[in-house]
Order: C-alpha cells, then structure tokens, then sequence
C-alpha cells in the first residue's frame, strides 16, 4: 500500500453528515432542495441545452485534426456483449436503456452522486444477472487497466458509504448505463456509465474509437480495510504528474505553476469555482473556453517529453491497445502545440493541480477538499480526473459527423441541438 494522507480525522459525525435520504431517490429530493444544489443543476440544464462546438482554446474549433480511420477497437466483442444486455432488457428497460446514437442525452452525464436521471439504466435497480451483462460490455471495450480503474471507482464509492453509513446513497451500484445506437460492426453506437466520480463515454465507429468525455474519481482513493481493502487508485497519475513538474528546470517549473494556493488565494477572481474547484472540463463543461496556459512542450528536452508521454499514457491507458496507440500517436504529432501547467505545491505530500492541453487531447487532475469527509482544504486522498478530445470530438461527435458525410446516409444535418 502506498503512502497517503490520513482521511480518517475527517471522518464526519451526524452534525457534519451531508447525506439527506436513506436512498439516491430521497437523497436527490433533500439535497435539490438547498439553493446551491438546485442552482448548480440549473446552469447545468443551460449548458446542456446549448449546441455542441467542442472545448476550444479561444471559442473556436480546429478542423481537421480528426479522421475516419480503423484502430482496431474490439467491435466484434463489444457488439456482441451489448447485444445480450439489450436481449435480456424488458421492453420498458430497452425503452430507458437505448437511445439514437446522435441523442443529445450523451450531453447529460454528471458526476455528482444525485440521482435526477430519467434516461439510462440504474444499476443497482436492475437483477445482478443484468448487471454482469452491463460489466461485460465494460470489460469487452475498455483496457485491463479500464476495466480496474472504472470498477475501482465504484468499489471506492461504496467503500465511502461504508464508512459514513450511507450506503443507500453512496454504493457499489449507484451508476447508470445507457446505450446510444444499435450496437454494430460497421455502423456508429456507443455506451456510457455515470454517477458519483465517474463518467465513461464510448462511441466506436467502425473500428475507431472515442473514449472522452472521461472522469474518474474518488473520495479516499485507497481502501485500508473492509471488503475493499487494498485497492488504491490514481497513484501513476499523481506520481507521474509529480515527477513531470519536478524534473522541469526552474525556469520552465515557474512558466508551468500559475500559483501556489490550490484555494485561489493567488489566482483570478472566479477561478475557483464551488462544485469543480480548480477543474476546468468536467461535467456539461462541452463548450468551454480554456485559454493556453504554462509552459509550452516545444520548449521541453528529451526527458521531460518521455515524462509528459508517459503522463498522458496513464490517462489514455484506459483504452484497448489499437485506439490507445493511435491516440498516443496524435497526441504525440501534436506535442509542441501541448501546453502543462501546475497550481500548488510540488512536495510529496502536497496537493496540487495540473492540465495537460493540446490540440487533441485535454487532460486534468485536481486534489479535492473534502465533501462527504469534513477536510475544508484539499488533500491527497481526495482526487478528480478528466480527459476530453478538444476541437469538437468528445463522444465521438466530430468522426459521427465525417461518417454521416461520407456515407450520406443521413446527410450531414447532425449538430446535435438541445
């Protein structure tokens, strides 16, 4: 087990206690009601409803950095694994559980653990029998690494439940899964898992595939005892990030770190915000305007690109060999466009923040403060993660447009609108 920081001081008693039912239904109910909730879903709900462009760097979108093109996803697998889910699904479960492949809900997943969701399959409502059937799509589209990874997070979710005495609300099977299109060889489908900590958006096309928007998290990222125990997450994430910012010269270390205080002490008004913190990309963030910020790749030396390499490997990493190596291969065509930037402290045991930026690829890690544990400062046992494909392909939008271009099988009227 690796070192952490000690979540267990933290621990909340009942006055600290921010569960408000004994159940996701009752506990979304409670928890809508308080203003800052309610108005966190309702600049959601806005976001939500605007047309898709794409996260951008200035507001407008590159073109061209996409292709149509085989990376040898396992469709076949995939297919065929999705195929017995919806086989299985009653008439109004199939109803819920599958919707077109160019619907806008893709745009609805958050990472909250309220539950408001009307479209999608909840897991812990559903038999385990379908339950495994939903794991082995999961395990037929994602990497080993993937598949632990997007398990962990909700093994971790209901460790925490465990531990606060919440589990009806913060469970193993708190999530929702949704297919988009008609699961296929040839044609464009794709699936998506969400809830507390944990967004996955899968569209293949073809032999392609697109794994973004994708956020991964968890609240006390390591399990010390229970039936858990031993499992730890997002440890090469934060390790590598480390060693990347370490091994910077001091000039390039002091263009990367925007400031010190992961509170926003030293930072722009705003720069905070309540629910994302210093996270710029996560959930409804499809539009976002990031300008460039730190030090930029073209100015790196041979070891430092290794390590910035090696960094977004671990992200990327969650995708089956062919689409991994392919995304590796633009991002690595794209490397003096990359920008890295840092905010916090760069010692063992401090928190911190960093983004990786390009043209292609757009990757964040952010150490929380507490939410369900009482912690009112960030700290390493608390982390959030993001990887999204800048410049108008998240959920594979931008390869669903050339497809239905090329094909013309359905014009190229997709724009997905609200």
């Amino acid at each position: 087990m690796a070192e952490f920081a000690d979540y267990r001081p933290h621990l909340p008693g009942p006055e600290h206690s921010r569960i408000a039912g004994d159940d996701a239904i009752n506990h979304a109910r409670g928890r809508l009601a308080l203003p800052r909730a309610a108005g966190l879903f309702k600049e959601w709900g806005e976001l939500a409803g605007q047309r898709f462009h794409g996260l951008s760097v200035d507001g407008t979108c590159v073109s061209g950095l996409y292709e149509l093109r085989d990376e040898n996803a396992p469709v076949g697998e995939m297919a065929d694994a999705a195929g017995r889910l919806l086989d299985a699904l009653s008439p109004d479960e199939r109803a819920r559980g599958m919707q077109q492949v160019d619907s806008n809900l893709w745009r609805q997943w958050q990472n909250t653990e309220i539950f408001v969701e009307r479209h999608g399959l909840r897991l812990e409502f559903l038999s385990a029998e379908k339950r495994e059937l939903v794991l082995r799509i999961l395990h037929a589209s994602l990497s080993d690494q993937g598949y632990h990874d997007a398990l962990g997070v909700m093994q971790l979710n209901a460790f925490l439940g465990d531990l606060i005495d919440a589990p009806g609300v913060l469970g193993e099977w708190s999530y929702n899964f949704c297919i988009y299109g008609k699961p296929s060889t040839s044609d464009p489908w794709g699936w998506q898992l969400w809830g507390h900590h944990l967004g996955l958006s899968c569209m293949v096309v073809g032999g392609q595939m697109v794994l973004t928007p994708s956020f991964l998290g968890a609240e006390i990222c390591y399990s010390d005892e229970g039936r858990y125990k031993g499992l730890q997450l997002f440890q090469d994430e934060q390790r590598l990030g480390l060693e990347l910012f370490n091994s910077l010269p001091m000039p390039d270390q002091q263009k990367a770190r925007l400031g010190f205080d992961l509170g926003g002490a030293d930072l722009p008004e705003g720069r905070v915000h309540f629910a994302d913190y210093l996270m710029l990309g996560g959930a409804h963030q499809d539009n976002r305007v990031v300008p460039l910020e730190g030090v930029c790749a073209a100015e790196f030396g041979g070891p430092q690109r290794r390590c910035l390499l090696d960094l977004v490997n671990a992200y990327v990493g969650t995708m089956p060999d062919g689409p991994r190596h392919a995304k590796m291969m633009d991002v690595e065509r794209h490397l003096p466009q990359t920008h890295f930037c840092w905010i916090g402290g760069n010692g063992p045991s401090d928190p911190f923040y960093y983004r990786i930026q390009s043209p292609v690829i757009f990757i964040e890690f952010d150490h929380h403060p507490g939410l369900f544990l009482t912690n009112p400062e960030p700290l390493g046992f608390h982390v959030h993660t993001v990887v999204r494909s800048p410049n108008g392909n998240d959920y594979g939008f931008d390869i669903l447009r050339q497809h239905y271009a090329h094909s013309h099988a359905h014009g190229v009227g997709h724009d997905h609108d609200g």
